[in-house]
């Protein structure tokens, strides 16, 4: 279901109490990029620790935006039957009295979004607004002070459209009399209405309808009747509520508690974090802790899958589609009748007759559905062996059998293979790395060794020295392959990283100490010589 600025208050009651009564929560995001190309090492890299890869993500979540939030609601009826409302909601930085906000355009994730029919017009002109609590903090001042100013462009156009026809109106106009301003759309409604009654002390405005504002012209004892009443729609709690926006929704998920679940997550929870709670600190554990304590159960369904298709012989699958049409088959499990059954809501029901990969909004619920089937399948593996087979297993039994997974979310290609929010992160396993000694080839660099041996295997390049580089490996197959290939190349040489023999800091500290143990033999010998008598 597509939600915009135009019906998101509308829904908002009815989403707090299904978050509520919800068993677990299915989230997805889309954004304007993914890793900024400003600085050029910002790449991820599998020598990443997790605090380096931290700070790369924050470097791109504080330059792209979210376009488009998925959040699937699961909630159990009877039985072991699930029943799920998918929102898709399309998100814009509110434009409502704060620093403009600038982002930027990945062309390659535009390129990417528009492949997969994204709606840009819907992005864009119906975006629901949304601010962290800094930039809610700043509005507010702004508020107390009469100091805000309306960001858009577009808005100041509306505004002195607005303002020419309410001014030519009110000469003629007589106290009590009314008019209309119509064609008004998300935050022009109160931006109109604020910046009316800022500028003229004789009119109150009131809304009408979604796009409607009525204009009346009053006397001066009235309008202070009227102000910081319950018929003043522009009391400055509720300017901040509408402000708010889609932020009002994350801090009733966050009040909830309940399990957040998501595939490849991390760069979702930065976002989360940055855009609706607080910009990102520069710690990466502060960053752990802020999150465990706005989301204290979180699933990565990428981790869960990862560690079920080592146990399994499932055919390979390359993204969360492939891996929710694999658990769903029906030779999975043509016997078990006490899997879990999930159904669309009839507002959602979409998603039943039609695969929309890419799309928020049906990506948590593939990511609801995955983790559903993964937990079945842990839990009846649990069960066999313990001759306690339970039909119709509750969502807090699936829970335990997840309990491994609980909160360590995967880390894609780096030093460690998962973040664990709630502990220490679990390092990675990698092959061993490869030293490259380049002679005859002079001024090379990493591009350069990386296109070299890119026809044979992929490898991440570090320089060590002026002519030694690193390589590292996630596969045991490139390491075995390299050093093969590479045995009697006239100007690489490769071999082993060995810490005690290329580490430029280890010969450094050798050839130091070194020249301190010969200095000090020749002083022993010129010092010790017997001396002549006459």
């Amino acid at each position: 279901m597509d939600v915009g600025a135009a019906g998101f208050g509308r829904l908002l009651p009815g989403l707090r109490d299904r978050v509520r009564s919800a068993a677990f929560l299915g989230l997805d995001m889309e954004f304007t990029g993914l890793y900024s190309a400003v600085p050029q090492n910002n790449q991820p890299s599998l020598f990443d620790s997790p605090t380096e890869r931290y700070l790369k993500v924050r470097q791109s979540v504080q330059r792209f935006t979210v376009t488009q939030l998925g959040l699937a609601i699961f909630s159990q009826e009877n039985s072991n039957k699930y029943v799920v409302h998918s929102y898709n909601f399309f998100l814009f930085p509110s434009t409502l009295g704060v620093t403009d906000v600038e982002f930027t355009l990945s062309a390659s994730s535009i390129q990417f979004l528009s492949h997969y029919g994204f709606d840009f017009n819907k992005f864009l002109k119906d975006g629901i607004p949304y601010m962290n609590e800094v930039q809610e903090e700043s509005l507010s001042q702004r508020l107390s002070e009469g100091s805000w100013r309306v960001c858009s462009a577009v808005g100041r156009d509306v505004m002195k459209k607005a303002i020419d026809e309410v001014t030519r109106w009110i000469v003629a106009a007589e106290e009590g009399e009314t008019m209309i301003l119509k064609d008004l759309s998300g935050s022009h409604m109160l931006e109109v209405q604020l910046v009316l009654r800022q500028a003229l002390q004789n009119v109150w405005t009131q809304p009408l309808e979604d796009s409607e504002v009525v204009v009346k012209k009053v006397s001066p004892q009235q309008r202070r009747l009227l102000e910081n009443s319950s018929y003043d729609y522009c009391r400055k709690e509720l300017i901040l509520t509408s402000a708010r926006g889609f932020t009002n929704l994350f801090q009733i998920l966050v009040k909830a508690k309940k399990p957040l679940v998501g595939h490849n997550m991390f760069m979702d929870l930065c976002h989360l974090h940055d855009k609706f709670y607080k910009p990102l600190p520069e710690s990466y554990e502060e960053f752990k802790r802020n999150i465990h304590n706005l989301f204290p159960v979180l699933i990565d369904t990428k981790t869960v899958t990862k560690s079920i298709w080592r146990n399994y012989q499932f055919p390979r699958v390359s993204n969360l589609l492939e891996v929710y049409e694999v658990l769903c088959s029906s030779n999975l499990n043509p016997t078990d009748p006490t899997g879990p059954v999930i159904t669309l809501a009839s507002d959602c029901s979409q998603y039943a007759e039609k695969k929309s990969p890419h799309e928020a909004g049906y990506d948590a619920f593939l990511c609801g559905s995955v983790l559903l089937k993964s937990a079945h399948l842990l839990l009846r593996r649990v069960t066999e062996c313990s001759d306690t087979v339970e039909a119709d297993p509750s969502f807090s039994q699936y829970l335990t059998a997840l309990a491994e997974y609980l909160n360590k979310v995967n880390f894609i290609r780096g030093g460690a293979s998962t973040i664990n929010f709630s502990g220490e992160d679990v390092p990675s396993q990698h092959p061993p790395l490869l030293v490259v000694r380049v002679r005859g080839w002079p001024r090379m660099n990493e591009r350069q060794i990386y296109q070299e041996l890119k026809a044979l295997c992929r490898f991440d390049v570090r320089r060590l020295s002026e002519n030694q580089f690193i390589l590292l490996s996630n596969k045991f197959k490139h390491v075995r392959l390299v050093l093969r290939n590479y045995k009697h190349h006239p100007h690489l040489q490769i071999s082993v990283y060995r810490h005690w023999r290329h580490s430029p800091r280890v010969n450094c500290l050798l050839q130091v100490s070194g020249i301190v143990a010969l200095w000090s033999l020749l002083a022993f010998v010129l010092g010790g010589r017997p001396c002549c008598s006459s």
